[in-house]
């Protein structure tokens, strides 16, 4: 039997050297003439606690991502549900700035208390110069309305006027609680703080399906003997 040359195999992948086709290492530089094959990439859930462990069984990678993609879901889910009111309020809220505003007239407007010659209805005649005169704090004013709207802004005209001379004649409220009722029943309470002086003062609102709005008169200012509390105007406005 003669032998096989040296030089007729394939070249080492190493240094060039040709080699026997028998040989297993280089006869040259010893590196392997047939490496092993690299292991496959592990997947990427592998890479991550507690599944980085070789001895994961190949069998188990689809329940593993079925695993991982239900918990991916329910999150989803999860932060959905949580962000859905905030996200919808966000909605309302754009709406009501980009569609305008209009007036809305009460039906209704009844008060606890009023002077002689100042009624409550003087709040909603469009005259600033005519205006509702409480006896004092704890008087309360309620509007009713024909229909259910969304509130989006309320307007409010302190004191008796807008000029400021006649302005002075009069207490002014510094601050009213609202109770804001919805159609179904919901009643919503905020604080009006208002400025001592003439003119609008805007408080925007942002409630859906109000059918009453009733204000309670909580802090005044030059409230002296043979003066009144003067409120001229309360305005209300839907979306346009």
């Amino acid at each position: 039997m003669v032998a096989p040359q040296e030089g007729a195999g394939l070249p080492c992948p190493r240094c060039g050297t040709p080699n026997a086709p028998d040989r297993r290492f280089c006869r040259r530089c010893a590196a392997p003439l047939k490496p092993a094959a690299a292991s496959a990439a592990l997947p990427w859930w592998r890479t991550v606690w507690p599944f980085r462990r070789r001895g994961v069984r190949a069998g188990s990678g689809r329940a593993v991502r079925l695993l991982v993609v239900l918990a991916v879901v329910v999150a989803l889910c999860a932060a959905g549900f949580l962000l859905l009111p905030a996200g919808r309020a966000l909605i309302e809220d754009t709406r009501d700035k980009l569609g305008g505003a209009r007036a809305v007239t009460p039906a209704g407007v009844t008060a606890s208390a009023q002077v002689p010659a100042h009624p409550a209805a003087g709040t909603t005649d469009g005259l600033s110069n005519r205006y509702w005169g409480a006896p004092g704090p704890g008087a309360s004013v309620t509007y009713t309305f024909g229909k259910p709207f969304r509130l989006v802004d309320l307007i409010v005209t302190n004191g008796a006027s807008t000029v400021p001379e006649q302005y002075a004649r009069e207490a002014r409220a510094l601050r009213m609680d609202a109770w804001i009722t919805s159609a179904d029943g919901t009643v919503r309470h905020g604080e009006l703080v208002l400025d001592d002086k003439p003119g609008p003062q805007t408080f925007p609102s942002g409630i859906n399906d109000v059918v009453t709005v009733r204000l309670v008169l909580r802090s005044v200012v030059k409230l002296t003997p043979g003066r009144h509390v003067a409120v001229a105007e309360v305005e209300f406005f839907r979306r346009g």
